[in-house]
């Protein structure tokens, strides 16, 4: 049985050319791009090194096991029955939605999305000169905490008659909502009405905190399974990152197929070592990695909320269902001008800007606690000093 000491042992990423902890100064903490201070799963590092061991890296086609072992991790997670044939392996989940919106809009379309979001999914209508076409999630705050709302009236208003794709991210970063089947449905039945195919990037839908609880949007109907996209990933789950493979989903074998056309020339084929890590990552030999992440993410969610209820007046936060990224509304916090900056200089922390988030990032930041808990309660305790020194 493994215990959770090794999620304690810091990691020298700085030798491992590791961006997270490269790009600042070394006496900056890094607590911001989405990837963790943790080791992957040593059956995944095991089945790389036994491909590395043929000593040769040539071209390869995806094992037939690869999309069969995607069908059965779906199936035993959420009951949702799938063939081979709806599996399409791509080199990550935004190369993923870019192709789907590259594959179903054409320039002056509309792309819909839920903001505050992500910023390579609030960018990417701009990279394709398609409209940006915004639903806003609604704050609610209760205290020193904070959840969003959607409203599905003005969900369905935002759409236009150019509207071709609705890119949900789900669960949602940088909220770490995980919505409900309850708040998904109008939605998915808005894009039915209007003829909207909905994207939906779920990289994140196995870092489930507590008792959380996932349901592909595709699961809603067997009408909105026709008109979706589904990508997911092992590469936040198990810190595969820079391997660069993911799944798209597409039980519509017309839109699979005019998905796999757009991708013809522009999509690299995914590489053996990456196929051979996501076909073990993917594979019930890493369950037991995966518990006892998820049970000490968790605990990192809740030491970090009670602190920041407790030590850091000023600030609201969400209280993650899922993801390792927690999203601070800073705005009341007496900070001058930026608060990514404030941090950053007055605290020696890196977060992540709320600005390029879109609208209703301006005075947040994102915060990655998926490290050992050392380091993350010695960053927050950097930001209170430096907020009692600048009050």
């Amino acid at each position: 049985m493994m215990t959770l000491d090794w999620l304690d042992q810091m990691i020298d990423r700085r030798a491992a050319n590791s961006i997270k902890w490269t790009l600042y100064d070394e006496d900056v903490l890094p607590l911001w791009v989405a990837d963790m201070d943790f080791p992957t799963p040593a059956p995944v590092l095991d089945a790389m090194r036994q491909k590395l061991d043929t000593g040769v890296l040539g071209y390869e086609m995806a094992p037939p096991l690869l999309r069969e072992t995607i069908c059965e991790r779906m199936d035993r997670l959420y009951g949702w029955p799938l063939t081979p044939d709806d599996v399409v392996i791509i080199p990550g989940v935004v190369p993923g939605f870019n192709l789907a919106a590259h594959a179903l809009c054409e320039k002056g379309d509309g792309v819909l999305i839920q903001t505050p979001v992500y910023p390579p999914i609030y960018s990417l209508p701009q990279w394709h000169n398609m409209e940006r076409v915004e639903a806003a999630l609604t704050l609610v705050a209760h205290g020193q905490t904070l959840h969003y709302e959607i409203d599905p009236d003005a969900f369905e208003a935002a759409i236009t008659p150019r509207t071709r794709l609705f890119l949900l991210c789900q669960p949602h970063n940088p909220i770490g909502q995980d919505f409900t089947t309850e708040q998904l449905a109008p939605l998915a039945e808005a894009c039915l009405r209007h003829d909207v195919v909905i994207c939906s990037d779920e990289i994140h839908s196995e870092l489930l905190l507590g008792n959380a609880k996932h349901t592909p949007i595709a699961m809603l109907s067997p009408e909105v399974a026709q008109r979706t996209i589904t990508l997911v990933a092992p590469s936040k789950t198990f810190n595969l990152a820079g391997l660069g493979c993911a799944f798209a989903i597409i039980q519509n074998p017309e839109l699979r197929r005019i998905y796999e056309h757009a991708g013809m020339g522009l999509m690299p084929h995914v590489k053996g070592l990456s196929m051979a890590g996501a076909l073990v990552a993917m594979s019930t030999a890493t369950d037991e990695w995966l518990a006892h992440v998820r049970a000490y993410l968790t605990a990192n969610r809740d030491a970090y909320v009670d602190y920041v209820a407790q030590h850091l007046p000023g600030i609201r936060t969400t209280v993650p269902e899922a993801t390792y990224l927690a999203w601070l509304d800073c705005r009341e916090a007496g900070i001058q001008g930026s608060p990514y900056e404030f941090f950053l200089k007055e605290a020696r922390v890196a977060l992540n800007d709320g600005e390029p988030f879109g609208p209703g990032g301006e005075g947040f930041v994102r915060l990655n606690f998926a490290c050992p808990r050392a380091p993350l309660m010695e960053a927050l305790e950097r930001m209170r000093v430096a907020l009692e020194r600048a009050a």
